[in-house]
C-alpha cells in the first residue's frame, strides 16, 4: 500500500512524514515518482501545515517543463509510491496478538515516538508560518488615488489669471500632484482656470483644497468640481 488520496489530511499527513527524511519520492533524483505523487495533488501544501511536502512541491514545479522525460514508469499511479502497510500509522487500540502487539513496539520505537525529530518538525512549521506572516504583513497595498478636474472662477475679465494660478500652485500638500491647466472662456470676456491634479484619497481632501484656493479671494470668486476619476 503506497499513499492514498491527498484531499484529505491523512494523506497529505502520510505524504509529509514521508518526505521529512527525504528529498525525492523514491531515489535521490527527480523521477517519475514525483511527477505522479505531484500531479495527484490538488493544490500546493500549506507551508505552515506541510512543511517538508511545501519544499519538495516547490522545488520539483521547477522542474515541470522536464517531467515527460524524465526516469521511471509514467503509467504507475502515485498509489505504487510511498510508505508500505507496516509504515502506515497503527491504531494502539485494535485487538492484535502479543507477538504483532511487540512487534508495533519496536516499530514505534523507530519510527513514531522520536521526541527530538517531532520538536524539530514543530520547529520547522512554526519558521514558515512566522515568515509567511511577516511576508504578508510587509506587502503594501496601493494608495487609492483620483483624477480630479476643478474650475477655479476668477471675479471679472480684469482679475490676473497668471497671478491666480501662481497662487494656486504654490499649495503645497502630501498626496497632492498638479498637472496640466488650461483658462477656458465663459463669456464677457471672462476665463475660468480649469486644472487637473491627482489626489491621494487618505491624504487630500478636496473640499479643504478647494478652501485653501478660495483663500486667494484677491483673484478666486468660487471652485467647482468639474470631474472625478478613481486611478
Amino acid at each position: 500500500m503506497g499513499f492514498t488520496d491527498f484531499v484529505n489530511d491523512m494523506g497529505l499527513q502520510t505524504l509529509e512524514s514521508w518526505l521529512r527524511t527525504r528529498s525525492y519520492i523514491a531515489g535521490y533524483g527527480p523521477s517519475q515518482a514525483d511527477v505522479a505523487t505531484f500531479k495527484a495533488l490538488k493544490s500546493t501544501p500549506e507551508p505552515a501545515e506541510y512543511p517538508h511536502a511545501f519544499r519538495w512541491y516547490k522545488h520539483l514545479s521547477s522542474h515541470e517543463s522536464e517531467f515527460g522525460s524524465l526516469p521511471g514508469d509514467p503509467s504507475k499511479s502515485h498509489t505504487a509510491y510511498g510508505p508500505e502497510q507496516s509504515e502506515l500509522p497503527i491504531n494502539p487500540k485494535a485487538p492484535t496478538a502479543a507477538p504483532a502487539a511487540e512487534a508495533d513496539e519496536d516499530e514505534d520505537d523507530l519510527f513514531g515516538s522520536d521526541e527530538s525529530e517531532d520538536e524539530e518538525a514543530k520547529k520547522v512549521k512554526e519558521a514558515n508560518l512566522a515568515a509567511y506572516k511577516k511576508k504578508k504583513e510587509g506587502k503594501v497595498k496601493p494608495a487609492a488615488k483620483s483624477v480630479v478636474t476643478l474650475e477655479v472662477k476668477p471675479w471679472d475679465d480684469e482679475t490676473d489669471m497668471k497671478a491666480l494660478e501662481k497662487n494656486m500652485r504654490s499649495i503645497e500638500i502630501d498626496g497632492l500632484t498638479w498637472g496640466a491647466s488650461k483658462l477656458v472662456p465663459v463669456g464677457y470676456g471672462i476665463s475660468k482656470l480649469q486644472v487637473t491634479l491627482v489626489v491621494e484619497d487618505e491624504k487630500v481632501s478636496i473640499d479643504d483644497l478647494q478652501g485653501q484656493i478660495e483663500g486667494d479671494e484677491d483673484h478666486v470668486q468660487s471652485t467647482d468640481v468639474a470631474a472625478m476619476q478613481k486611478l
